[in-house]
């Protein structure tokens, strides 16, 4: 048969919107610890956490069994409970609201650019207004973007609110020339190593803080609420007769959660975080294909609007797309794309719309999320795709738009 003829259209791989890139030095990584001592709470903890502060330059990571752990951990640490709140765009995954509020604390949702769905200056500066005393403010780089990162963390100091960088998306972009992960202008920033993400643990989270005393506090947080530390120590049972704490001794500070992550996670994540840089350098090749091939069908069809002074490294590829003015409901185009091999997802359907929150606190009017979430669609976009798979999508996309 002559190479020259064209695949069938049912021949060619169902493109998820994202997917792990695994290799033969992870599983290797993996292997070597099925076939050692540790499973859990082995050297390869310590050894993952050192490789990520370095990575980000942060002084301290602790890592942990999911980005929503990481992000529950960050409110513990900062003592968020009952009588707090937290401020969150509305933007984002459910856990960014959830973890704090689990802990205690009210959110209070602020709204987010409608081109890009990055939490505005001005955006935070009115969740203020209604959230007079807000503790905290939980801050999303969405898809891997950050927006204006020194403004929002003045805005938050003026108010005394700690600043958590919700950084799921974003590990391996840089803002203002510092990393995502550095805390030049936060308290702490929480990773997520889910399989979609720019690096995986299969589950995983972390946060990065330079702060001693929230380092120890995430640990613990981490870990039932306890301590081993005998510096910690104030019950008398823990010392012999000599003034020794006592070798198997454990204290509990306050009860906590088994957020711990394994030996095995950390493994593939070690492996996994080896490979950022080119992981990174793929993802924006992909990203820039996509803009050069979509910059023809605007304004039907455009990438999020791109933000100054921030280098990413994209966690997804969101574009705004015009569905009204097309005639097309977005569940229809999907479902065509789909047939297509091309799979594609929406994020995120605005939290403050979410029934839980809305039956607590009432309908809200945040007009730059409902209008971000109204447009957008997320396309395939994973480091083991090629131009070529970004050429597909773009006709695909262009077909089914009939444009």
């Amino acid at each position: 048969m002559s190479s020259s003829l064209p695949l069938k259209r049912d021949a060619l791989p169902f493109l998820p919107y994202g997917r792990q890139t695994i290799d033969e030095g992870d599983i290797d990584a993996v292997c070597q610890v099925l076939r050692g001592d540790y499973l859990t709470t082995g050297p390869l903890i310590e050894r993952f956490e050192t490789a990520l502060a370095e990575a980000v330059c942060a002084r301290d990571a602790v890592v942990c069994s999911s980005g929503t752990a990481a992000l529950y951990m960050t409110a513990r640490a900062l003592q968020l409970g009952p009588g707090t709140k937290a401020i969150v765009p509305s933007l984002t995954f459910l856990a960014t609201a959830s973890a704090p509020h689990l802990a205690g604390a009210e959110i209070v949702f602020a709204d987010v650019d409608p081109d890009c769905g990055l939490m505005r200056p001005g955006d935070l500066a009115h969740a203020f207004d209604r959230a007079r005393g807000a503790e905290a403010l939980f801050n999303v780089h969405l898809n891997g973007q950050c927006g204006e990162v020194e403004e929002i963390s003045a805005i938050a100091r003026f108010n005394e609110a700690a600043v958590i960088d919700d950084g799921c998306h974003a590990l391996g972009t840089t803002v203002a020339g510092m990393r995502v992960g550095e805390n030049a202008f936060s308290d702490m920033t929480v990773f997520s190593f889910h399989p979609v993400k720019t690096v995986t643990m299969g589950e995983g989270g972390a946060v990065t803080t330079n702060s001693e005393e929230l380092a120890r506090a995430l640990r613990r947080e981490r870990n039932h609420g306890m301590t081993r530390a005998p510096g910690e120590f104030l019950n008398p049972d823990a010392f012999d007769a000599s003034g020794k704490a006592n070798r198997w001794y454990y204290e509990l500070i306050e009860p906590g959660f088994n957020w711990r992550a394994t030996d095995i996670h950390c493994a593939l994540g070690l492996s996994q975080l080896g490979k950022l840089d080119r992981f990174s350098a793929q993802r924006r090749a992909l990203a820039a294909a996509y803009d050069a091939l979509l910059a023809p069908y605007a304004p039907v069809i455009r990438p999020v609007a791109q933000q100054r002074g921030c280098t990413p490294t994209l966690h997804l590829y969101p574009v705004l797309i015009d569905f009204e003015g097309r005639g097309l409901p977005r569940g229809e185009v999907m479902a065509r794309l789909a047939e297509d091999g091309i799979g594609t997802q929406v994020h995120y359907y605005p939290v403050h719309r979410q029934r839980y929150f809305v039956e607590r606190y009432g309908r809200l009017e945040l007009p730059g999320a409902d209008r971000y979430y109204a447009r957008v669609l997320s396309l395939p976009f994973f480091a083991g795709m090629t131009i070529s798979d970004v050429e597909r999508v773009v006709d695909a996309l262009a077909r089914t738009l009939a444009l």
